[in-house]
């Protein structure tokens, strides 16, 4: 039902856009997905990502037991995909807690800042076409925090939770995908 999420060593080295808004980071997570679409494909889906927004994506499975008024967006919504830095999203994280768009490049990253507390975060998402099949996107998300005065916990519990909801997105999204292809003949 979910997606593997974990990012090669490769990834988890390689520079982000965003890496700069958070350095040194004292925590860093990093997840990627392969999903079976391009970029131009993928790109609508996360753009529109967020609370009293599209929501976030989550497989029929798990939506279901979910009210209504709290799933997550099946389609694409025109008046989501005008995303621009310095746009506040809210998150999930807290009633007043919010992202800032700091940058975006269609259709290849979004950054978005944050603060909570003291502890100021930067999120990428970032799509690349997969050389092998240009028809595959595989999209990495960097969370970067600091300072973080338990390092130990945001590293432990705080890992567990980000890999646990971005594999829940990544298998919504990936139905929200195969469901918006057009039949095969």
């Amino acid at each position: 039902m979910f997606a593997t999420v974990a990012a090669s060593v490769a990834e988890r080295r390689a520079r982000r856009p965003g890496d700069d808004l958070v350095d040194p980071a004292d925590v860093v997570m990093d997840r990627a997905v392969t999903f079976d679409a391009a970029p131009e494909a993928v790109w609508p889906w996360l753009v529109q990502l967020g609370k009293h927004r599209a929501g976030w994506y989550l497989p029929r499975r798990v939506e279901r037991f979910l009210p209504a008024g709290r799933r997550a967006t099946r389609q694409i919504q025109p008046r989501w995909q005008h995303l621009q830095a310095g746009d506040i999203i809210p998150d999930y994280g807290g009633r007043h807690e919010t992202f800032r768009v700091d940058r975006i490049h269609a259709p290849d990253s979004i950054v978005y800042t944050s603060r909570r507390g003291r502890t100021d975060l930067s999120w990428s998402i970032t799509l690349e076409r997969e050389s092998v099949t240009p028809a595959r996107t595989r999209v990495h998300f960097r969370l970067r925090m600091a300072p973080v005065k338990h390092r130990w916990l945001a590293t432990t519990a705080g890992e567990f939770f980000d890999a646990l909801t971005i594999a829940g997105a990544a298998a919504g999204l990936t139905e929200r995908l195969r469901d918006a292809r057009p039949p095969t003949a």
